[in-house]
């Protein structure tokens, strides 16, 4: 993943300054980030200290690292799948209709449009 040019504390200081009211567009343009990363990190640092965002980071590595063990100590579905037999497939029927129908059948059948019908 893409690392970020700014550090944890220079996020927090971009957002007390837009809560101590300097307009969203010129914090931008002074920083050099788009409207759409700051309101990104917004939603991600809002109302945060800088304590908190790091103890924040340590948890997400943490969910990272432990996903990845779980992960490792679970068989994967493909070879559940390989490991066990799987069950003698059952044959299919053909329906009582179909198996009895002969050419004759087909032949009495009424037609479309009935013979003669101008329209």
């Amino acid at each position: 993943m893409k690392t970020s040019r700014f550090t944890d504390s220079q996020i927090i200081a971009v957002l007390k300054e837009a809560e101590a009211g300097t307009p969203v567009p010129a914090l931008c343009r002074t920083h050099g980030i788009r409207s759409a990363t700051f309101y990104k990190w917004r939603a991600k640092f809002g109302g945060m200290e800088v304590p908190m965002v790091a103890r924040m980071k340590e948890l997400e590595e943490e969910n990272r690292r432990l996903k990845k063990i779980y992960a490792a100590a679970q068989p994967s579905t493909r070879f559940r799948r390989t490991a066990r037999p799987s069950p003698m497939p059952v044959p299919r029927l053909r329906s009582a209709r179909r198996a009895t129908a002969t050419r004759a059948d087909a032949s009495m059948r009424m037609p479309r449009w009935p013979t003669g019908w101008c329209g």
